[in-house]
């Protein structure tokens, strides 16, 4: 480097997937504000990988043990002093993009929250459980660290701030899709809860899930998303009925052992 030169620090945006051709190019696109893509493949069977790699990212696959742990893995890939984490489905707007690398020339020691705009069933959502959603994805690379089960969360060294651009969500097209995640996750959770000991009780069964419901519909007001917005809260609360269930189930199988 010539004297008097001073060094920029440079962004990695990375990408976790699976099973992701019908998303990944645009991820991809959306990405250009960044010095490196790297998306971490956890062995798609599908063609992912090739248009990630035809489309200018570095595709390492690795086998998922976990999302938290799938995250950590994706920090190691790289040297670049920033790192933006993007999920496949997510699309960080152009301004969001120019954003961001104003946070990072204007080198202050913070990581930041960027809003997520979620569009279920092609139906953008304003309220309800879907809303307001801020996720922390921009921050150092040495700051950041990722700790949870179901739900990951990054643990963030420096100070959070929050971001003023957003990024588009496309959550889910078919229901398919949505029930299949509902399943997983709703196992995941009883599984986590059982881990640290909680158990289900009636109480749990008959208050927690109308209660969902009710914060989600009309305190969180789902009600002005119309009839998804409504659907959405019904799945809400059913999603801790569920979780309760199969936090029982875990304890009866595990007396018969």
């Amino acid at each position: 480097m010539e004297s008097g030169s001073e060094s920029v620090d440079r962004i990695a945006v990375l990408i976790l997937t699976y099973n992701e051709e019908k998303h990944i190019v645009d991820c991809i696109r959306s990405a250009a504000f960044a010095d490196e893509i790297i998306v971490i493949d956890s062995g798609s069977n599908d063609a992912t990988a090739e248009l990630a790699k035809v489309n200018g990212a570095r595709v390492v696959v690795h086998p998922m043990e976990g999302f938290a742990a799938q995250r950590n893995f994706a920090l190691e890939q790289t040297d670049a002093e920033w790192i933006f984490f993007l999920d496949a489905d997510e699309r960080p707007t152009e301004a969001a993009g120019k954003e961001i690398r104003d946070l990072v020339n204007r080198a202050e020691k913070c990581a930041y929250k960027i809003r997520r705009r979620n569009v279920v069933f092609g139906v953008p959502m304003h309220h309800g459980a879907h809303a307001p959603d801020w996720v922390v994805r921009l921050s150092p690379r040495e700051a950041m660290h990722w700790e949870g089960l179901v739900h990951e969360s990054a643990e963030i060294s420096v100070p959070v701030k929050k971001m003023q651009e957003d990024m588009i969500h496309y959550t889910y097209d078919v229901w398919e899709t949505y029930l299949s995640k509902f399943n997983r996750y709703t196992s995941l959770a009883a599984q986590k809860q059982y881990n640290v000991g909680k158990r289900a009780s009636i109480g749990k069964l008959l208050l927690d899930p109308p209660f969902t419901f009710v914060k989600m519909f009309f305190l969180k007001a789902g009600f002005l998303d119309g009839f998804l917005g409504f659907a959405m809260s019904v799945m809400a609360g059913l999603s801790v009925f569920m979780k309760y269930m199969k936090l029982a189930e875990l304890e009866r199988l595990e007396k018969k052992r």
